[in-house]
């Protein structure tokens, strides 16, 4: 489904990503960890049309999405949960959820069976929300795009364990449902539970991918 080959990126001179080869197929899901500043962010950004590659090629379903426009992307079929989450802060869960909304099996009501702390804070403004229920919203919003592909950049990142753990059944949900899903995160346990792969960046290269059964080392890579 997606390809991403030799894909060379960053900001300004400072060159960020170095022949960055990924690929997801239909209903997989893809774990990319490193620790901070190896390029993570900046590959989503990538994929996404928020930074142009300097060099490379990206394709989702045959479509070449290199030097695409980011919204040109998502209708292309990728959906973003943001880091930082990046609600709409004035906005109600319901009206934040309405935003993003296209045509699909993604419905409100259905969002609201994935997160059903959602339906509890609908008339709730985004501001009002806690840290785990604006990532909610920031998954639900993503999920109303109704993509083939869902991208989530550091998914429980500062949250509390309970709202950690429910994020993570979630996305279970989703990959037994056979959502195709990459994933960003520091929780290397629960990643090697959800993912079917994981790939590794350092200092913007990939220094290690495969399965996650085969990831017995894979936190010595990460000087955890």
């Amino acid at each position: 489904m997606l390809e991403v080959q030799d894909l060379d990126a960053g900001y300004g001179r400072a060159q960020v990503l170095f022949g960055v080869s990924l690929s997801i197929s239909a209903g997989e899901t893809l774990a990319l960890l490193g620790r901070n500043g190896m390029g993570k962010t900046t590959t989503v950004r990538a994929l996404m049309g928020l930074l142009r590659p300097w060099r490379g090629a990206v394709s989702f379903a045959g479509t070449r999405l290199a030097g695409l426009p980011p919204h040109r992307i998502a209708q292309a079929g990728l959906g973003l949960v943001p880091e930082g989450r990046q609600v709409f802060p004035t906005l109600t869960v319901a009206e934040n959820l309405a935003a993003t909304a296209r045509p699909g099996p993604w419905t409100r009501a259905r969002v609201l069976a994935l997160l059903p702390r959602l339906a509890e804070r609908l008339s709730h403004r985004g501001l009002q929300l806690s840290g785990g229920e604006q990532q909610m919203v920031a998954i639900g919003r993503a999920l109303m795009t109704n993509p083939r592909l869902l991208i989530l950049d550091e998914a429980t990142e500062g949250l509390a364990p309970l709202m950690r753990a429910e994020i993570f059944r979630a996305l279970a949900a989703l990959r037994a449902e056979g959502q195709a899903v990459l994933i960003i995160d520091k929780q290397v346990a629960e990643l090697r539970r959800l993912a079917d792969r994981i790939a590794v960046l350092e200092k913007g290269r990939v220094i290690w991918h495969g399965r996650s059964a085969e990831a017995d080392g894979v936190e010595r890579l990460l000087h955890l």
